[in-house]
């Protein structure tokens, strides 16, 4: 297909937010980039959408090639449209975000991407662009979902204990949890049962593991 437009038009660009939790604590996933603008600066996973790609597509399609992360959900975050948030033109981003399990990510960076890694909520390094601001958005709009869905579970693997979920809320809402009422609330929602395993991590007595009833049965967003 040919395009002939009479008036400039702005770029495309799909970034994407990748959260897991580990060891308790929030992480989010950046690349290093391979070529200017902002080389070897830490970065969100992301690119150009092609004439023949719709945005989540793109995104998709970039989180592989810059990660290796595939077959994930993605939700639209929010557009950012400053005029001079790219130094190589006009760009318009289409930013979405999606929570994952860490133990179901083995990275592998490719393209225009040198390097994949996890890295600290509380300790992130200087960000290319205007992706400090997207991340700050897509961290809001996360610690506010935590509070009344149960999207907390998409970060938890196949079996978890109850302790193990609460330090997922924990981390997203970047504060102690008192542990009678989180375990009361979660068990009161119906959505967990016991696998019949305990788990042992030292001298505390082994702790019940838990597993989704349904797994369809979990807000995805």
């Amino acid at each position: 297909m040919t395009y002939c437009y009479e008036y400039p038009h702005p770029a495309v660009t799909t970034d994407i937010i990748v959260f897991t939790v580990q060891k308790g604590r929030l992480k989010i996933l950046l690349i290093k980039r391979a070529r200017e603008p902002f080389k070897d600066t830490w970065a969100l996973p992301g690119g150009f959408m092609k004439m023949d790609e719709d945005a989540c597509d793109c995104a998709l399609r970039e989180l592989e090639e810059e990660t290796g992360l595939k077959d994930v959900y993605l939700e639209q975050l929010y557009t950012f449209s400053t005029v001079n948030r790219d130094p190589r033109e006009r760009v318009i981003s289409i930013a979405y975000f999606t929570l994952t399990p860490s133990e179901a990510i083995t990275l592998k960076p490719d393209t225009d991407a040198a390097e994949a890694a996890w890295f600290d909520m509380q300790d992130l390094p200087n960000l290319a662009f205007d992706h400090g601001e997207i991340l700050e958005m897509a961290t809001e709009r996360l610690s506010a979902k935590m509070t009344y869905s149960t999207i907390g579970l998409q970060f938890m693997p196949a079996k978890f204990t109850l302790s193990n979920l609460q330090n997922v809320y924990e981390a997203t809402a970047n504060k102690p949890l008192d542990k009678r009422n989180f375990r009361k609330w979660i068990l009161s929602l119906d959505l967990l049962e016991e696998t019949g395993e305990k788990f042992s991590d030292g001298p505390q007595r082994p702790a019940m593991l838990y597993r989704l009833k349904d797994p369809n049965s979990v807000d995805i967003f």
